[in-house]
């Protein structure tokens, strides 16, 4: 988690990064007991440990102590293992997702901040701006892979792609509360391979080379054709059709 960066002023006592990250982690205790609408600085502050003068030197506001280690949290980027194919890249990915959200703390904590995004603006614009550029790191890096594999035909949108990905298990962990197994997890990585596809197109086929010919099985051979001087007659081998043979 990140720690406060804001410049000291010349004169002033240094923060101590310990007390920092202390009430960072206290406030996401009693956001997950009490929620945003009841949380108070005194609270967070007697969790912690420490005085609400160490917590309002560093905030000065219970927003902007909770906009500030919501940004920290969403700066914590998920990895990304590159496994070499689209489908085990995804089914990676999702047992993290599922991970994160089964976690007992955050399943308290990201449905009350969803809840206050509604009434408190700039709770809602915070959680828009750090999810969307989250997810859209996430979404550009996944399909990015699958394209240079030649797993997908060309660039989607990634903010749609995460969508795809990530609602199922959100509406189950998180709304519907139910739990999820491995088959699972398995099945939402290949309905989201399949859905991935599907929004990036077909893949083009490989067309043959131009010094292939096709042989009597309908496949295509390197035609053997010796040394052609005469540039006439090597442009009409180049122009012979490619249609397997029995099309």
């Amino acid at each position: 988690m990140t720690t406060d960066h804001r410049r000291t002023p010349a004169g002033a006592a240094v923060l101590r990064v310990d007390i920092t990250e202390a009430i960072q982690q206290a406030l996401l205790q009693e956001l997950a007991a009490v929620g945003y609408g009841r949380l108070s600085i005194e609270a967070v502050a007697r969790r912690a440990g420490v005085a609400k003068t160490a917590v309002y030197r560093r905030w000065n506001s219970k927003l902007q102590l909770v906009l500030d280690v919501v940004n920290s949290v969403a700066d914590s980027k998920l990895p990304l293992v590159d496994t070499g194919s689209l489908r085990a890249d995804l089914e990676g990915f999702v047992r993290i997702v599922a991970h994160v959200l089964s976690d007992e703390m955050v399943s308290q904590i990201i449905p009350d901040l969803l809840a206050e995004a509604a009434r408190t603006p700039e709770i809602a614009a915070a959680l828009q701006s750090v999810l969307r550029s989250h997810q859209r790191h996430i979404g550009e890096e996944l399909i990015d892979r699958a394209v240079a594999r030649g797993e997908l035909a060309g660039r989607a949108d990634p903010d749609l792609a995460v969508d795809l990905i990530i609602g199922p298990l959100y509406w189950r962990l998180a709304i519907a509360r139910t739990p999820v197994s491995g088959a699972d997890l398995c099945r939402v990585a290949a309905a989201s391979t399949a859905a991935l596809k599907a929004l990036c197109g077909p893949i083009p086929e490989a067309r043959p080379a131009a010094d292939t010919v096709p042989t009597a099985d309908g496949r295509y051979a390197t035609a053997d054709v010796g040394p052609i001087s005469n540039p006439e007659v090597r442009a009409d081998v180049r122009q012979l059709p490619r249609e397997p043979v029995g099309a």
